[in-house]
C-alpha cells in the first residue's frame, strides 16, 4: 500500500510556490505594464554602493562615512519630500533651496540675536517657510501664474531678503544645544534598537491590516507572500542599518566616542510616516492624485482644484523651512549660501530619480528618501575619489536625465498598456 502524502495532492505542496510565482510574474507584468516604481532608483543605489565601495574599500562603506551619508543627504531628502506635493501636481518650485536658507536665517535671527527660546525660533521659522508658499499658491491657483515663473522669481527675490538678514558675506551662528542636537547628536544604543522594533512592527501591523481589511471587503489587495516579503527585507535592512549604526565609528575612542542612531534619523521617520498618512489615507491625498493625473477631471468631480494646489505649494515650503532648521544645524549657522548652490537642484534629482514624475499625479514621499540617498551617495563617492565638483555635476545630470527618461518611457508604456 502507496501512503499518500502531501507531494503527491495535486496543487497542495506546490501552493506556496505557485503562490510565489504568481506573485513575481504578477509585478514582473506591472513593470512590463511601466510601473516602475522606486525599482531604478533602488538598482542604481545597489550599483553606486557597489561601484564605489569596490574603488574606495578604506573609506567609503565604513560606519563614519554610513552615518554621514544620513546626515549630508538630510536636507536634501526633506527639501524633496515637500516638492513630491508640487510635483504631483506637474507644478515646479524653484525657490525651495532659498526658502531654507532664509526660513534658517529667520530661525538663526529669533533664538541667536533675539535670545528666543529654541521652539519659538522653531515655530517663528515654520510660519515664515508657510508664510513664502502661501504667497507663492495664492500667485500660482488664484492668479494663474505659471509656477516655473512665480517660484524663479523667489527664487531671485529670496537671495536677497537672505542678504538683508545676514549682510554681505556675513554668517548667523546658531548655538543653541538643542538645536545644534538635531544633527549632531545620536541615540542612545537602546533608543536606536527601540525605534527599528516600533519602525518594523508598525510597518507590520499597519500593512497587514489593510491587506486584511481589504480582503475582508472583497477589494483587490496584495497577496500575503509579498507583504511576508517586503515585511522580512524590511526587518533585515534595518536591522543591518541599525547594528552598523550602533557600533563605534570615532577615529580616536580615547578622545571621543561616536556610536548610535544620528538624531535625525527619527525626525526624518516622522515627517516619512505623516507625509504617507497625508497622501494615502486622507480626502487630501486622494484630491492632490486627482488633480496632478487630470485636473479638470477634478474640477469637474466637485474637487476645488485652486486649494489643492495652494495647500500643496504651503506643504513643500513648509518642509523647506525644516531643512532649513536641519542644515542651520549641520553648519552651526547660516550663511548667505544656505539653501543656494546645488542645493535645490540636488533636491529636485531626489524626487525625480526615487520615482515621482515630473508629469504629475504620481510620487510618494518614500521616493525622496530613496533618491536622496541616491544624490547623496554620489556626491560623497566623487569626494572620496578626488573628483572635481565638476565631474560630481556631470555625474548627477546624468543620473537625473536616465531618471527622467525612465518616467517618460514607463508613462509612454503605461499608456500604450491601458494602465495610464
Amino acid at each position: 500500500m502507496s501512503t499518500v502524502t502531501g507531494r503527491d495532492l495535486p496543487g497542495l505542496a506546490d501552493a506556496p510556490d505557485k503562490r510565489a510565482t504568481t506573485a513575481l510574474s504578477d509585478y514582473l507584468a506591472k513593470v512590463r505594464g511601466g510601473d516602475v516604481g522606486a525599482l531604478p532608483a533602488v538598482l542604481g543605489l545597489i550599483v553606486l554602493a557597489l561601484v564605489f565601495t569596490g574603488l574606495r574599500s578604506d573609506t567609503f562603506p565604513t560606519t563614519f562615512n554610513f552615518a554621514n551619508l544620513i546626515n549630508q543627504g538630510a536636507g536634501v531628502i526633506v527639501i524633496a519630500m515637500g516638492l513630491v506635493f508640487v510635483l504631483l501636481l506637474g507644478e515646479i518650485d524653484l525657490s525651495a533651496g532659498f526658502t531654507a536658507g532664509t526660513a534658517g536665517a529667520v530661525l538663526g535671527v529669533a533664538v541667536t540675536n533675539h535670545g528666543m527660546p529654541w521652539w519659538i525660533g522653531v515655530i517663528v521659522c515654520l510660519a515664515s517657510g508657510a508664510l513664502i508658499g502661501l504667497v507663492i499658491g495664492l500667485l500660482v491657483a488664484r492668479l494663474g501664474i505659471p509656477s516655473f515663473v512665480v517660484t524663479l522669481a523667489l527664487f531671485l527675490a529670496l537671495q536677497g531678503v537672505l542678504l538683508q538678514i545676514i549682510g554681505e558675506g556675513g554668517q548667523i551662528s546658531i548655538s543653541n544645544p538643542t538645536l545644534l542636537a538635531v544633527m549632531n547628536s545620536n541615540l542612545a544604543l537602546w533608543q536606536g534598537w527601540v525605534l527599528y522594533v516600533l519602525v518594523v512592527v508598525g510597518f507590520g501591523a499597519v500593512s497587514y491590516r489593510r491587506m486584511a481589511k481589504r480582503r475582508a471587503k472583497g477589494l483587490h489587495a496584495e497577496r500575503f507572500s509579498v507583504w511576508g516579503f517586503k515585511f522580512c527585507t524590511l526587518v533585515v535592512l534595518l536591522g543591518i542599518v541599525t547594528f552598523l549604526l550602533s557600533r563605534e565609528r570615532s577615529v580616536n575612542v580615547e578622545a571621543t566616542s561616536i556610536m548610535g542612531v544620528p538624531m535625525v534619523v527619527p525626525v526624518l521617520i516622522l515627517l516619512l510616516v505623516g507625509l504617507t498618512i497625508l497622501l494615502n489615507r486622507t480626502a487630501f491625498g486622494r484630491h492632490v492624485y486627482a488633480v496632478g493625473g487630470n485636473a479638470e477631471a477634478a474640477r469637474r468631480a466637485g474637487i476645488n482644484v485652486a486649494n489643492i494646489r495652494l495647500i500643496c505649494f504651503i506643504i513643500c515650503s513648509t518642509m523647506a523651512a525644516v531643512a532649513g532648521i536641519l542644515i542651520g544645524s549641520r553648519d552651526n549657522g547660516v550663511t548667505p549660501n544656505t539653501g543656494g548652490n546645488q542645493t535645490l537642484l540636488y533636491a529636485v534629482g531626489a524626487a525625480v530619480i526615487g520615482g515621482t514624475s515630473l508629469f504629475g499625479g504620481k510620487g510618494r514621499p518614500v521616493d525622496a528618501i530613496v533618491g536622496g540617498l541616491v544624490v547623496a551617495i554620489i556626491a560623497n563617492g566623487m569626494a572620496l575619489l578626488n573628483q572635481p565638483a565638476g565631474v560630481v555635476y556631470v555625474v548627477t545630470g546624468l543620473v537625473l536625465l536616465v531618471a527622467a527618461s525612465v518616467d517618460a518611457l514607463s508613462r509612454r508604456r503605461a499608456a500604450a498598456t491601458g494602465r495610464f
